[in-house]
């Protein structure tokens, strides 16, 4: 297949975990092109030889499939030499039937690469980049937290306890007091005395959830132990929050966290992560619709003979796409426009497909605050309204307080 260059000296990496192969296509004065093809191992030594190998020959692009996660080392040894590779997506890349060997997907890709034909996948700067690492492992904490708690309710199911019925949250500070009082064996009324008047439910609810029809050695052992884990991860948790934040202020995107803190639906963590995922310029992405794309939340485009087909989204970044569709689930409960968007939507397409359109929409908005760094203001809303609501009482307080207004009663 010949394809018409546009650069002259590119290089073609196809990177595995213990192997790397590289194929150099260069373009001589006399218009003769080389084709120099080597390989390099897996280990720290092979991927400095690698970026001298390549910073000696001075290439104008260099490219490499995104294969899982063993493309960074190479990348960021090439980062060190001055030379930013082109990471592509896998798909966008297809091997010539029938060659499909290592050395052949270097090259086709070095092949590809020279004729212009490869778009980069959009990489972070290492300041924020190395932060993935912290955020990622957090969302998988948080995973398994929820994983634990989950046991938790099911070895009290199991034993005959009922609290979870009459509490909204079964790991509220009320209740996880009770629950370590039946741990260690304490009598019901003894653990109903450490229920909250702040719960909804009767006393004799309460008492009645409590009741046990075997609490056993097992069940106890199990509880003890699940118990301790969820806290140890809770604290894991905390730690992770206080890193990633310390980090990022001191990286300067503190202005950022607090713009995407004015959206409803996020929290000041929700903001970190996001910003580790995406960066907070969005310049590189070039639009709000490139941006949804690269997440994959967008609908798909899926059209033939003038009929459109399944619309459903494709592959993208699932770490922000998880934390889009969370930040949907809250802001289609807050006081917002976002919400009577999410309950029209509903009607029509069921809740799981409005949460990701709602998801759609929000990048959608934070794209463009970010872009003109501008905060989140729903014209639904009247926020002088609010404030006055929220604060009227106290400032009649301070008004009578200091004589300037009759006693309120």
């Amino acid at each position: 297949m010949e394809l018409t260059p546009i650069f002259k000296r590119v290089i073609g990496l196809d990177v595995h975990q213990a192997q790397i192969t590289a194929c150099a296509i260069m373009e001589q004065a006399d218009g003769t092109v080389v084709i120099d093809e080597r390989q390099f191992g897996g280990f720290k030594r092979d991927r400095k030889a690698l970026a001298e190998w390549a910073c000696s020959l001075a290439p104008e692009l260099v490219v490499m499939e995104s294969t899982g996660i063993y493309w960074k080392s190479p990348f960021a040894a090439l980062e060190r030499v001055c030379i930013i590779a082109a990471v592509v997506n896998a798909r966008h890349v297809k091997a010539v039937p029938g060659r499909k060997t290592d050395v052949a997907d270097a090259q086709w890709l070095a092949s590809l690469a020279r004729a212009g034909l490869l778009n980069a996948s959009f990489v972070p700067k290492a300041d924020i980049r190395h932060l993935r690492l912290i955020s990622r492992q957090r969302q998988k904490l948080v995973g398994m937290l929820a994983s634990e708690k989950n046991r938790m309710h099911k070895v009290l199911s199991d034993a005959g306890i009922r609290l979870g019925v009459v509490v909204s949250d079964l790991h509220g500070l009320s209740a996880r007091l009770m629950v370590k009082a039946l741990i260690v064996g304490k009598s019901v009324p003894d653990v109903l005395s450490l229920a909250s008047n702040r719960l909804r439910a009767s006393r004799e609810e309460i008492f009645e959830s409590l009741q046990a029809e075997e609490l056993t050695p097992a069940h106890r052992f199990t509880l003890t132990q699940t118990m301790d884990h969820i806290e140890y991860l809770e604290t894991e948790i905390a730690c992770f929050d206080a890193e990633l934040l310390r980090c990022l202020r001191e990286a300067g995107y503190t202005n950022p966290l607090q713009l995407l803190q004015t959206m409803p639906g996020i929290d000041l963590i929700g903001a970190a992560m996001l910003l580790v995922e995406i960066g907070g310029d969005m310049s590189v992405f070039g639009s709000a619709q490139r941006l949804a794309s690269w997440v994959g939340i967008c609908p798909g485009n899926n059209e033939s003979a003038g009929k459109r087909k399944s619309g459903r989204i494709r592959k993208g970044n699932a770490w922000v796409r998880r934390l889009l569709c969370e930040f949907a689930q809250a802001a289609g409960r807050s006081r917002c426009a976002l919400k009577g968007k999410f309950q029209a939507l509903k009607i029509r397409k069921g809740h799981k497909r409005s949460i990701v359109a709602l998801a759609h929409k929000m990048l959608r908005i934070i794209y463009a605050m970010l872009s003109k760094q501008t905060h989140y203001k729903d014209k639904s809303v009247d926020y002088e309204a609010l404030m006055v609501a929220r604060n009227a009482p106290r400032w009649l307080q301070m008004l009578v307080k200091h004589g300037y207004g009759p006693a309120v009663a």
